[in-house]
Order: C-alpha cells, then sequence, then structure tokens
C-alpha cells in the first residue's frame, strides 16, 4: 500500500514539475508577446526552441528551470552541434536561452542565471539569393490566363515583388490591409504596422483578381482574407510555396526560387537603383539596418564586378 501511495507521489510530483515548467515558458512568451511586443514570428520560434530544451533536460530527468546547471545547457548547446544544426540555428537558441533566463532571474524564480557565460558560435552570413530583373520579369509574366486561379497566382507574384513582404504577410493580408486607391498595402504585426506601397503592374493585377477572381474563388463570401486556395480556404505558405516553383520552372529559371528570394531580389533592386537604406529597412520591417545593410554590400559587390569587367585600367 505504502510502496502504490509511493507511486501515485512520485506521478503527482512529475506531472508538477513538467507543468511548472510549461507554466514558465508559457509566461515568458505572454511577456514576449505583451512586454516586448516581439513579432508572432519570433514568439513561436522561441517557444519552439524552448520546447526542444525542455524534451532534451526531461531526458536527463530535469523538469524544473531552476534545476538546469550552466554545464546542463553547455552539454545542449554540445548536443545541436553533435547533431549538424546550423551556427545560426544555435546562435537563435542561445539567444533564446539567454532571453529566457534572464527573465526567470529578473522575476526571482531562479536564484543564477546558467546561461550568461554560453558563447554563440561565429555566424557566416550567407549571401541572399538574388534574381536579375529579366529573371524576375520572366516569372511575373508566367501566370497568363484568365482562369481564377492564375489571375490570383498573377497578383500574388506581383503584389509579393511590388513590396518585398514576407509569404506569411501575404497570405494573412485582408481585403482592409489594400488601399487600391492610394496603391499601399498595411502588414500588421503584434502590435506594430507598417504601410508599403506598390506600382501599377500590381495594381492592376490585384484589380483584375477582385473583378474577376475572388469571388468565384472564396466559400465563405463574408470572409475578409484577400488571397483565397482553390478550395475557397485561406491561402496556406506551402501551397504558394508550390506555386512558385512551378512558374519557376515554367519561366526556365534554373535556380532554387523560393517566396523569399523575390523578398531579397525586392530589396536588392531597390538598393541598386538608388533606394536608401532606410527606406528599404522600413518596407520590410527589418528591427536592425545591419540586416538591411547586405543588400548594399550586394550593391558594392556588384560594382566591383563591373569596374573589373569594364574599366580600360582595370
Amino acid at each position: 500500500m505504502i510502496f502504490a501511495t509511493g507511486k501515485i507521489l512520485v506521478a503527482i510530483v512529475y506531472e508538477r514539475n513538467i507543468r511548472d515548467l510549461e507554466k514558465e515558458i508559457s509566461t515568458f512568451i505572454t511577456y514576449l508577446h505583451n512586454v516586448k511586443k516581439m513579432s508572432l514570428n519570433t514568439e513561436l520560434s522561441y517557444k519552439r526552441d524552448l520546447g526542444k530544451v525542455s524534451t532534451y533536460m526531461a531526458g536527463k530527468g530535469i523538469y524544473d528551470p531552476a534545476n538546469i546547471t550552466a554545464e546542463n545547457l553547455k552539454e545542449y548547446i554540445s548536443y545541436l552541434q553533435d547533431n549538424n544544426f546550423s551556427a545560426a540555428t544555435i546562435s537563435r537558441n542561445i539567444a533564446c536561452l539567454k532571453s529566457f533566463y534572464h527573465f526567470l532571474h529578473k522575476e526571482g524564480k531562479v536564484e543564477v542565471d546558467v546561461s550568461e557565460n554560453l558563447k554563440a558560435p561565429k555566424v557566416v552570413k550567407k549571401v541572399p539569393e538574388i534574381m536579375t530583373t529579366k529573371e524576375v520579369i520572366r516569372l511575373l509574366e508566367q501566370p497568363k490566363g484568365d482562369s481564377p486561379k492564375e489571375v490570383r497566382d498573377k497578383a500574388m507574384l506581383e503584389l509579393l515583388y511590388a513590396t518585398g513582404i514576407r509569404v506569411s504577410e501575404l497570405i494573412s493580408l485582408k481585403l482592409s490591409d489594400v488601399n487600391l486607391q492610394m496603391g499601399f498595402v498595411v502588414c500588421k504585426d503584434s502590435n506594430k504596422e507598417r504601410v508599403i506601397p506598390f506600382g501599377h503592374e500590381a495594381r492592376a493585377a490585384l484589380l483584375s483578381y477582385l473583378e474577376k477572381a475572388r469571388d468565384a474563388m472564396l466559400e465563405d463570401q463574408a470572409s475578409d482574407i484577400l488571397f483565397v486556395n482553390c478550395s475557397g480556404q485561406p491561402m496556406s505558405r506551402q501551397g504558394f510555396w508550390k506555386l512558385i516553383k512551378y512558374y519557376a520552372k515554367k519561366a526556365g529559371i534554373e535556380a532554387d526560387i523560393t517566396p523569399h528570394t523575390l523578398r531579397h531580389s525586392f530589396a536588392a533592386h531597390l538598393v541598386e537603383n538608388g533606394a536608401d537604406l532606410r527606406s528599404v529597412q522600413e518596407m520590410l520591417g527589418h528591427s536592425d539596418i545591419s540586416t538591411t545593410q547586405i543588400y548594399a554590400n550586394l550593391n558594392h559587390s556588384r560594382i566591383r564586378e563591373v569596374y573589373s569587367k569594364a574599366h580600360p585600367r582595370r
């Protein structure tokens, strides 16, 4: 009977510890949302990363953040390295752990910030894939038909390149986020929003979609969602990813084109044609201008390339 009671007590302690850890992670994510005003993508990323840490520590019988040592965290980082996670992913995990433990320490949940001495690996910034202007035009010209799907596809591709918004932002747009008369879209992220202009090509494609295709595709006529799939439901990331792959192949583009390639191309082409970095930063929604600086560096590399090929005394 005592043994059985002991088992029950162990089970209760085990469940309580799990709930304690989940509670602290949940409280931290709420703090990021309400106080730090982090973007939804950052919140999801931190929640996912901390979930993996939780699973790893549970495998070692550790269920309370206060019982995790600096050595445990170093072992976890070594585990990520041994499993060939990229330097960028490991750096993000370390940033997440530091933020989490700084929060716990500030709130008095742990006595010591055991993440303090974690060192992030050096991240070599990967040069983004950029399409040439001719490649972009070929891609945008692929949806040529009058079917509702092709009219929609044309509008989505044109708007993505015209604004440089993320694919998650594109598929989340509502009718009320688009101002056709003034030519801009409003992207909302947490409590922040940014206004991005678009030109006449995107406007014409959007107008065509709204007049000829959207109502025919929409399942719920009361829905405010801008882009829908062939079943009348909101477009998914995977659906748009397949769409862009299809048209890239049709355009004869051999490079591995993704939705983010159009975002990179939008920024690089703006900088190449004289746009200032601060404006590009605002349109892209970068919190740090150093992230936007890479497009200026690309432009400098392009200038050097042209110089080396064309200057008579190179």
